[in-house]
């Protein structure tokens, strides 16, 4: 299908979506059929009814397809569920040799000191990128934060292997600092932030940050991936059925990570790795039907035994993904809305 005609029908798809979750509870209630509960977890009704409608429609998952086909079908599903956010300007540029795309909210165009968040995308390593899949929540968080959004999109396996995603990410945030003036940046309120694979490059950013002593503000991390050997029990309780699988995580793990030996690396799983002093507060967001749920919590938790200031909170009836789910009603984009004001409160 060709790029604006697949764009059309995704902007219609999530309109209809749209629509049904608007419908009133008792209604979605019966449309998405019986509450589903696990550890004492019921699943968002709206969350279970999009679920429903993908088995229904037999929605290619990305995983199934080849790589390249997998990026397409990602991109078209977070523009369904992404809808339209306005914001004050989008910027395309390049930040440390890679494309970047920098959201400008209406509240800071005339200003030449801005607070910022460095974002880094989901997707496995493997599928992604600001411009595909993350445009929508960019947006959204530029202007419900007030703060301006750099969107890297780092190099990709398995044309680019570990460690280089992360060495990208360490590279933009490094160059973010040494040429703030001309990115408008104010050093004194520069966030990281990524969801899912992009919350394990915030992780590393930030402890490279800690370490070589460079200023950082905040480390928001959705959903993070921090423990590549994958051996907690959300990964085996909620590997299929719930959006990310099973399946999902093994072939990044695949595509990502060349050798067994590098599971245990502490730039790939960051649950293995010293805590510096110095370390940025950080707001991890966990979802309650997440594969990635437990080693998130896990990590919190990590960093609050050596003194890290952690805000945590899990929401308990979602899945993975939902921070891209910000033009649909409901569950999701209410989360996605405190985790905005969370950002915004941390870097005014």
């Amino acid at each position: 299908m060709r790029p604006r005609l697949a764009a059309v029908q995704a902007r219609i798809q999530g309109r209809t979506l749209a629509g049904l979750l608007s419908l009133p509870d008792p209604v979605l209630r019966r449309l998405a059929g019986p509450p589903v509960v696990v550890d004492g977890q019921t699943l968002d009704p709206g969350t279970q009814l999009v679920l429903r409608l993908q088995r229904l429609l037999r929605e290619p998952a990305a995983e199934q397809h080849p790589v390249a086909e997998g990026r397409e079908i990602l991109a078209a599903q977070s523009l369904t569920v992404g809808g339209r956010h306005p914001v004050g300007a989008v910027l395309d540029t390049v930040l440390a040799g890679l494309p970047t795309r920098v959201y400008v909210p209406r509240a800071l165009l005339a200003s030449a000191s801005r607070p910022t968040l460095l974002f880094l995308h989901g997707g496995g390593f493997i599928y992604g990128g600001g411009h595909a899949t993350h445009d929508a929540p960019c947006r959204f968080l530029a202007e419900r934060a007030g703060v301006q959004v750099v969107a890297v999109d780092y190099r990709l396996a398995p044309e680019a292997p570990f460690p280089a995603a992360y060495d990208d990410s360490v590279a933009a945030y490094r160059e973010l600092l040494s040429d703030a003036r001309s990115h408008c940046v104010d050093v004194d309120r520069l966030a990281v932030g990524g969801d899912s694979a992009g919350g394990n490059l915030a992780t590393g950013v930030a402890l490279a940050a800690a370490r070589e002593g460079l200023p950082l503000a905040l480390q928001l991390l959705v959903y993070p991936m921090t423990d590549c050997t994958a051996s907690s029990v959300s990964r085996r309780t909620f590997g299929e059925g719930f959006f990310l699988t099973t399946a999902f995580m093994d072939l990044a793990t695949e595509s990502y990570v060349p050798s067994a030996d590098l599971l245990r690396d502490p730039r790939l799983s960051p649950l293995f790795a010293e805590i510096p002093d110095g370390l940025a507060p950080a707001h991890v967001v966990t979802a309650g039907f997440d594969p990635l749920r437990d080693e998130g919590e896990a990590y919190a938790s990590r960093l609050e035994e050596a003194g890290v200031a952690v805000d945590s909170r899990r929401e308990p009836g979602l899945i993975h993904g939902f921070l891209n789910w910000v033009g649909l009603p409901g569950q999701a984009r209410d989360a996605v809305g405190r985790i905005a004001d969370r950002l915004g409160a941390a870097l005014h």
